[in-house]
């Protein structure tokens, strides 16, 4: 994987220089870009011979249309063969956003979906628990049973049933 961070950190650090006055928007469209590309059968179709770029960005856009940033980067990530590296790309990008504006990337697992006002709830409590603002995202993880679980940056906050149970049959085990 430090390779793949070695590629991606100067197209980062370029795209955010470039972007400096849209970070939230080019962080969206990244994203999604990145997730796309984070698919074994979309790189490998990337990758075919008779596959052209503006095929490749008509499959990983669905035929949305892109902001002309969006577009432009793309074409340079295509044309230099690294759409391997676009996942670790808005990582880092997310990374490089996220100091400027002095927040953190808060990812919870939740075992039931929650609304906006108990993910607004959530996100305050964590902003006061980790004394820092945060951006929060929301996946399910049914195996959670109940509760939450936190991740942010390197640190996890886990009240879920689940970890519950666990520390019960760790002290019973004991």
């Amino acid at each position: 994987m430090a390779e793949l961070a070695t590629i991606a950190r100067p197209y980062a650090e370029a795209l955010f220089k470039a972007q400096g006055a849209d970070l939230v928007n080019t962080a969206a469209w990244l994203d999604e870009l990145a997730a796309v590309a984070d698919n074994e059968q979309m790189r490998e179709f990337a990758e075919h011979p008779n596959a052209d770029h503006a095929q490749v960005l008509q499959v990983m856009t669905g035929g949305k249309q892109l902001p002309a940033p969006a577009l432009n980067f793309m074409g340079l990530v295509l044309e230099n063969g690294r759409l391997a590296a676009l996942p670790e790309v808005a990582r880092q990008f997310r990374a490089l956003k996220n100091a400027a504006s002095g927040s953190t990337d808060a990812l919870v697992y939740s075992a039931f979906p929650m609304d906006g006002q108990a993910t607004a709830e959530v996100a305050a409590a964590l902003e006061q628990r980790f004394g820092r603002k945060l951006g929060v995202k929301v996946e399910i993880d049914e195996s959670l049973i109940g509760g939450i679980r936190a991740v942010v940056g390197d640190e996890v906050l886990d009240t879920s049933v689940k970890a519950r149970l666990e520390q019960m049959k760790m002290a019973l085990i004991s």
